[in-house]
């Protein structure tokens, strides 16, 4: 007889065991562990993220990480259930396990009030039904050169606790004009950034770095970036700017390359706000491997969305 449970104590230690190679391959066992329990103390992991398994008596089927996200749809606020870490034990694959642990868990949000659902697969995978596919949009990005090298007249420091109102507020004003993003709220960015941080210390060293700059004026952050580095490639996360053109984002990438000037320039990529080109960058975009899939929950219909319709970041991915 199966059941679905919060996996706690020894279970927890099992599907950590499992979903490690598959989720951060990066990371030792024991690293992992701590990256886990580290994510559960923040304010928000600790409220909203849950991990559930799939058991039949004493066996391990199936595994997931449930979500609990909040997001405007449409300007209308909705609860998401969003599904990750979905991973079946190898001696139970091609059994549908996963598929009952994922429509469980869906039946079980709807019933708490959850609007729609939420999870990303790769480019192809469509295993589950009911899910609207939403394709996103890659950018690489190129600083360009300017007539005189070196850093912008920019303050520039590392982000601190006292800056996620300001980044919370730079969020809000930038999703406005989008049909869909995540309701962002301090708890929430606390912990995508420190879930980046993580990663990078917990890792092999120098493996990965996390670089979070604010550009300030006065004593208030006026725009910031998120970069995870590994070797020559980086990785936006996120970033914001009062000015809606991103010339501070521009500049504090500017101001980020020209601290190692002899270095060859980085390859930047990652997910942008569609239109949003700081003026001292170009961007060339294309489909990204990463598909979000959508799907109504209770009665809430989920209207044919496209990527341009979506703000999303990298940091909050699961």
């Amino acid at each position: 007889m199966t059941a679905v449970v919060l996996a706690d104590a020894a279970i927890l230690d099992r599907v950590l065991t499992a979903t490690r190679p598959i989720c951060h391959a990066g990371l030792t066992r024991p690293a992992y562990a701590r990256f886990h329990a580290a994510r559960m103390k923040t304010e928000w992991g600790r409220r909203f993220q849950h991990t559930f398994a799939l058991m039949d008596g004493a066996h391990l089927l199936a595994s997931a990480v449930r979500y609990d996200l909040a997001a405007v749809l449409d300007g209308r606020a909705v609860r998401v259930c969003g599904i990750g870490s979905v991973l079946t034990d190898s001696a139970h694959r091609g059994r549908g396990h996963a598929r009952t642990l994922i429509e469980t868990l869906l039946d079980h949000a709807a019933r708490d009030g959850a609007d729609v659902a939420l999870l990303f697969t790769r480019s192809g995978d469509r295993t589950l039904t009911g899910f609207e596919p939403i394709g996103m949009t890659d950018v690489a990005l190129a600083v360009v050169d300017t007539p005189r090298p070196g850093a912008p007249m920019t303050l520039v420091r590392g982000g601190e606790a006292r800056d996620l109102a300001a980044v919370v507020a730079m969020g809000q004003t930038r999703a406005g004009p989008f049909r869909f993003h995540l309701d962002r709220d301090a708890d929430l960015v606390q912990y995508a950034i420190t879930t980046k941080r993580l990663l990078a210390g917990l890792g092999p060293a120098g493996a990965r770095h996390l670089q979070y700059f604010i550009a300030e004026e006065g004593v208030t952050a006026a725009a910031y970036v998120v970069v995870s580095i590994a070797g020559h490639r980086w990785t936006i996360e996120e970033c914001g700017d009062r000015d809606p053109s991103g010339a501070r984002v521009g500049a504090l990438l500017q101001a980020l390359i020209a601290r190692e000037p002899v270095e060859r320039r980085p390859t930047i990529g990652g997910w942008l706000p569609p239109r949003f080109v700081p003026p001292q960058t170009t961007v060339t975009t294309t489909p990204s491997t990463v598909v979000m899939m959508m799907r109504s929950l209770n009665s809430t219909p989920v209207p044919g969305l496209r990527g341009d319709d979506v703000l999303y970041w990298r940091s909050d991915l699961f």
